[in-house]
């Protein structure tokens, strides 16, 4: 059964990898990209293979709250229904650390954009839609004066453990919140170190074969084993479900980060 399937990030990477390999499964993909004419080439070389479903493409800069609203709204004015969004755009190095909306970049694009577009987008969804959420191994306690944007993170890794992690919190809550009625939310660390542009110019080495990624994201958006994991989180280092960060599973704390990311998106709201 053919689905529609929205995947953030999908100019390359592991992104591109699932768009491919969806794709070619003859699913509706709706690829959203930050660089107009990289989205372009990417839909016309996956539009070109063999059995490839429909393509449509979508541009946004999900560093912005406003943008990442603009896309939501396309996606609705486009489409009655959405089976599967696939939360895959990150952030790891950036020179540019903070946000027109007066956040770290890392919060913005690897947490906030997600909670957001997928706030937007349940309806679309429906009981049986699924949401994936590309989490990663590396994970590290939220501080709140960075999730809000008043204190700033020189290091690299440590805005990004953080802002996964976070991104793995309301994850779980949401997930939990949906168990019984749908849709499914889960976060899934992809693999370590796999060949992305993200590894290659943040960590300055190849990376491993990122198909591994791809498979496991395709395996979240359709299989029958991750149908009653909402809530739950993926380790394909490990290949199986695994506990994420202690931190994830503290109800209290996931419920506290869940709260500071709408309030932060609430005030890029309420500016005129």
């Amino acid at each position: 059964m053919q689905k529609t399937i929205l995947i953030t990030g999908a100019t390359d990477g592991i992104g591109l990898a699932t768009a491919r390999a969806l794709s070619a499964m003859g699913h509706h993909l709706l690829l959203h990209g930050r660089n107009a004419d990289k989205l372009a080439s990417a839909a016309q070389s996956i539009a070109a293979t063999p059995d490839a479903g429909r393509v449509e493409t979508y541009v946004a800069d999900l560093s912005s709250m406003c943008e990442v609203e603009a896309l939501a709204a396309a996606i609705g004015n486009d489409h009655p229904r959405l089976d599967v969004l696939i939360n895959n755009a990150g952030v790891f190095h950036t020179p540019d650390r903070r946000t027109s909306e007066g956040f770290d970049v890392r919060f913005a694009v690897n947490t906030f954009a997600p909670y957001l577009l997928t706030q937007r987008l349940l309806p679309l969804l429906g009981h049986d839609g699924r949401v994936v959420n590309v989490s990663s191994a590396a994970q590290a306690p939220v501080n709140p004066d960075a999730l809000a944007g008043s204190t700033p993170i020189a290091e690299d890794f440590s805005a990004y453990a953080q802002s996964k992690l976070a991104l793995t919190m309301w994850s779980h809550l949401e997930g939990l919140k949906h168990r019984a009625g749908g849709p499914l939310v889960v976060a899934v660390n992809p693999g370590s170190m796999l060949g992305s542009k993200m590894v290659k110019d943040g960590f300055g080495v190849d990376g491993g074969d990122i198909g591994i990624g791809a498979d496991i994201l395709c395996r979240a958006a359709l299989d029958a084993e991750f149908a009653g994991a909402s809530g739950s989180y993926w380790d394909n280092d490990s290949e199986r479900f695994a506990d994420p960060h202690a931190d994830a599973l503290d109800a209290a704390r996931c419920e506290a980060v869940t709260e500071a990311i709408s309030g932060a998106i609430s005030t890029v709201d309420s500016r005129p």
